[in-house]
């Protein structure tokens, strides 16, 4: 039984435990109002999933989801993450997290910053192209003509092999854009982003080539 502990329990965090107790994994599954605060959820989930703590959940994960935006100081539980996969599934949006210098600079991508939070984990960047509602909905078998493709990038090949399989268990391709220094072609004002989960395997890979640097200043 393979447990996956999901930090952030709104639409994307939602969505992720539904597919993923869909496909016969159990799920911890936190919020940042306590776990009293899912009993809706969790009796929705059904008898695979229970809620937690964001400590409690990053422990009890074989690996984990991070389903919440980034701090620039650190508010995820790096002790109970070391040694673990960390899914994140953020994007950088300005309107919602203000301007981080570092990244509008091109100096670092989101991913690169949740990295140095969390030194000990193996962080790859995950389900960033999907609408929530799309992550049990869209997914179709391997080789269906048309299948959707959803973008991969860690430091950590590892990493990039459980989302891979992860993925194809919930019905979608995936295109390895490694490292994480790399995940700027899949960025808010890209062409892959503009086309979302819209986009087959070899037309997101032209995409993220298309990418050009955006430089805020």
């Amino acid at each position: 039984m393979t447990v996956i502990g999901i930090i952030g329990a709104g639409e994307v965090g939602g969505q992720i435990a539904r597919a993923a107790i869909a496909h016969g994994y159990h799920v911890v599954i936190a919020n940042s109002r306590g776990p009293e605060t899912l009993k809706d959820l969790v009796d929705e989930l059904g008898p695979s999933a229970r809620a937690a703590t964001a400590a409690g959940a990053a422990a009890a994960g074989d690996f984990a989801v991070v389903a919440v935006p980034l701090k620039m100081v650190n508010d995820m539980p790096a002790e109970e993450l070391a040694g673990k996969i960390v899914l994140d599934t953020n994007n950088y949006m300005i309107w919602r997290d203000g301007h981080f210098p570092i990244i509008d600079s091109g100096e670092k991508t989101v991913y690169e910053l949740r990295q140095e939070h969390l030194r000990r984990s193996k962080v790859v960047q995950a389900f960033t192209h999907i609408q929530a509602p799309r992550v049990t909905t869209a997914g179709t078998a391997p080789g269906t003509l048309g299948r959707l493709a959803l973008p991969v990038s860690s430091d950590f090949p590892e990493a990039v092999e459980l989302v891979t399989r992860l993925y194809d268990r919930f019905g979608f391709d995936a295109v390895d854009n490694s490292p994480l220094r790399e995940a700027w072609r899949s960025a808010p004002g890209q062409p892959a982003w503009d086309a979302l989960q819209y986009q087959t395997r070899d037309e997101l890979i032209t995409n993220l080539a298309r990418a050009r640097r955006i430089i805020l200043r």
